[in-house]
């Protein structure tokens, strides 16, 4: 079973089991991404014991290798002392060296192909996975803006705001009333054109009146002598 039809049964399952338990969408998101993480790990810890088993095995075949040529060099010393029983059990020896030889290089095989495929499995897990973060972020974005804009619009359709707004206005209609009693004291107090005209004609009769009265004080009063 590969890493991803793994991981999507792992992740079918708890999907399923909150959708049945009626779960919001971010809970699920968090799961998704969640799941995606501990996979990433178990994939890399797999990788590390593989590239590590690899390691050993590439020792081992590097000992074999050390034994079947100490083993070919036995047989020939062997040959040169006439020791044909020998050189045939040293040759046995460096066979079955070399038959471990080819054991392990295919058990080397198949853990680089493992490597190779976790390798692959794991870029594409981390692209999905910087996929479903950059997802969840902009998830996360709009819901708090969503909630934020319910909680501007239930105070602007709240009642408590249209009261104290039609409070304000009474208030402001108050004041407008006072401004006008104000402003009715100061009506009157302008002088109009005809209070204007009168007030010229009593200002030219008293000029007239105070100028006969000079006329009068000017002439010479008659002397008692005359009159006798």
């Amino acid at each position: 079973m590969g890493i991803f039809s793994r991981m999507g049964d792992i992740i079918n399952s708890n999907l399923n089991s909150m959708i049945d338990k009626a779960e919001n969408p971010e809970k699920i998101a968090r799961l998704i991404i969640q799941e995606m993480e501990d996979t990433l790990v178990e994939v890399r810890t797999d990788a590390a014991r593989n590239i590590a088993e690899r390691k050993e095995l590439s020792r081992k075949v590097d000992a074999y290798k050390e034994k079947a040529e100490d083993w070919g060099k036995k047989a020939e010393i062997a040959l040169t002392k006439e020791r044909e029983d020998l050189a045939r059990g040293a040759l046995q020896a460096k066979q079955q060296a070399e038959n471990m030889i080819a054991v392990v290089e295919q058990e080397i095989e198949i853990l680089d192909d493992a490597v190779g495929k976790a390798d692959a499995d794991l870029s594409k897990l981390q692209t999905k996975l910087d996929e479903a973060r950059a997802k969840h972020k902009s998830l996360m974005m709009r819901g708090s803006i969503a909630q934020n804009q319910i909680k501007m619009r239930s105070k602007m359709a709240d009642y408590r705001v249209d009261d104290a707004l039609a409070r304000y206005e009474r208030m402001e209609r108050k004041v407008d009333e006072l401004e006008a009693h104000v402003e009715a004291f100061d009506l009157g107090s302008g002088e109009s054109l005809e209070s204007q005209f009168a007030q010229l004609e009593a200002d030219e009769s008293i000029e007239n009146e105070l100028a006969a009265l000079k006329a009068s004080l000017r002439k010479p009063k008659p002397s008692k002598k005359a009159t006798n």
